[in-house]
């Protein structure tokens, strides 16, 4: 009889058992992604010219790259200080602890505790009538109430037969890995930022040096007009004129003035502190050349440009939250175990082996019938899995981009840059030739009024020229990939 029930037991279980796998296999397949634009990635970013793979200017470190004191130790300050990135660093804290709290679950959990209680059965129930006939010893009938104290080791542990704990723990590791990539893409963008500030607060120290020479201009001019008109050579108009083009330059003075201000505190807000100023030398702006940089091929900025790492590990981590999302329609095995002593009186506790206890269960379990809330999730995983790939192909498609029109930027604003050289000095040779023909009654005060104001009009975008040539060459470093080493 006993054999008969052993051998009922056992084809029950075994029914339980392959009803859950059966179950299991018919859970849903992930969508099937292609990643077609890391595959067709052009071999060049200007299909006219041949790039050099073995130079890129993106694998430069950035100490190496910039030059300027000034700009290093304003670089190295924001790095310690910014706001930003100290959030980033949080963020990757965050993300560790996530990989160590799904690496825990791989492991038993196992706890310890002491408890006590009370309990009292009605006498004519089962249990009462059991109690109210049963002797704990010899002579001694159960205590009635009847205590209860224990304290044991209690562990449960859910064996990991899919890997889908293993493959949760991959995905967090993925995801911490992103959030280093995401810190370095900060990183490249901060030192990107405070170097073309800087350049940028350059740019206006020198306009703010044209601006205060083109005042004295102005006020040379005026004096001569009053002089000129004294001796009949000149209008009240012609002074008028020159008071209020000496009183716009003047108000242009104050606006310059007032950029230089919120640029420093630009500044000063990416590197984390109060206003103050900022130290720099203007005297060197025009003459700097900026640094030669090579662009390598575009299949490098998938190992250099820390975005597009950013967006591959999170990629790969979507398609690893997908796959774990998978087995949760697969049975899952847990076992529980306790270890202890428990007696009704504190005193037969320490009677051994009488007072020992102990509890091992194992546990086979499986989603039939409801599956609403899984298939929720796999759908949500396998949603953002196709969003990842889409965002990683959105990263590389714009990184070409960046890197094709700063190339073309570099050389059309060194060309600009040039003609603006050129026109900078026959105005100013014109200036000069118009001051002596108004001098001498050969020229009108208006010839003079407008050749000042083209010449100041092409040396401040000749200096804005320089800040663009100087900044694109950094932008272009940090397309590359550059800025974060």
């Amino acid at each position: 009889m006993n054999m008969m029930e052993n051998s009922k037991t056992k084809n029950i279980i075994t029914a339980i058992a392959l009803s859950l796998v059966l179950a299991s296999c018919k859970a849903p397949m992930a969508t099937v992604i292609k990643d077609e634009v890391k595959e067709n990635i052009p071999q060049n970013f200007n299909q006219e010219e041949q790039q050099d793979a073995n130079n890129n200017s993106g694998t430069t470190p950035w100490r190496q790259f910039f030059t300027d004191p000034n700009l290093v130790t304003l670089i190295e300050t924001a790095l310690k200080n910014n706001q930003e990135l100290l959030i980033t660093l949080q963020e990757i804290e965050i993300a560790k602890s996530g990989v160590l709290a799904k690496k825990g679950r791989l492991t038993p959990t196992v706890s310890a505790g002491i408890g006590a209680g009370l309990k009292k059965a009605g006498r004519y129930t089962s249990e009462g009538a059991g109690d109210a006939t049963t002797e704990i010893e010899p002579g001694k009938e159960m205590p009635d109430p009847l205590g209860n104290f224990e304290a044991g080791l209690n562990a449960s542990w859910e064996i990991d037969i899919w890997k889908k704990l293993r493959t949760e723990k991959e995905s967090a590791v993925a995801h911490y890995l992103s959030t280093v990539e995401g810190k370095n893409f900060v990183l490249s963008n901060l030192i990107e930022e405070v170097a073309d500030n800087y350049y940028e607060l350059l740019a206006l120290d020198n306009q703010l040096d044209i601006i205060q020479q083109y005042i004295k201009l102005q006020q040379r001019a005026l004096e001569i007009s009053k002089i000129q008109k004294e001796a009949a050579a000149a209008t009240e108009l012609a002074v008028k004129k020159f008071e209020a083009e000496l009183a716009k330059s003047k108000a242009a003075e104050y606006t310059i003035r007032q950029q230089i201000t919120e640029k420093e505190n630009q500044i000063n807000a990416l590197l984390g502190r109060y206003p103050q100023p900022i130290v720099r030398t203007k005297e060197n702006f025009m003459s700097t050349i900026p640094p030669t940089v090579y662009t390598g091929i575009p299949s490098q900025l998938l190992a250099n440009r820390p975005d597009i790492k950013q967006a591959e590990l999170e990629l790969k981590a979507s398609k690893l939250d997908v796959e774990a999302a998978r087995k949760e329609f697969y049975p899952s095995l847990e076992i529980s175990a306790t270890l202890g002593l428990e007696a009704f009186k504190p005193s037969y506790l320490v009677k051994l082996p009488e007072s020992i206890a102990y509890n091992l269960a194992g546990e086979l379990a499986g989603p039939l019938i409801n599956k609403s809330a899984i298939k929720a999730n796999f759908q949500t995983a396998d949603a953002k899995q196709v969003q990842a790939l889409y965002e990683y192909d959105k990263t590389i498609l714009n990184a070409y981009l960046d890197v094709a029109n700063l190339m073309s930027k570099v050389k059309n604003i060194d060309q600009y840059y040039q003609l603006k050289s050129q026109e900078t000095k026959a105005l100013d040779q014109s200036i000069d030739i118009a001051n002596q023909l108004f001098r001498n009654s050969r020229a009108d005060y208006l010839e003079v009024l407008l050749n000042q104001r083209d010449a100041l009009d092409a040396k401040m975008e000749l200096i804005e020229a320089k800040q663009k040539q100087l900044s694109t060459v950094v932008d272009i470093y940090k397309s590359l990939g550059g800025g974060w080493k």
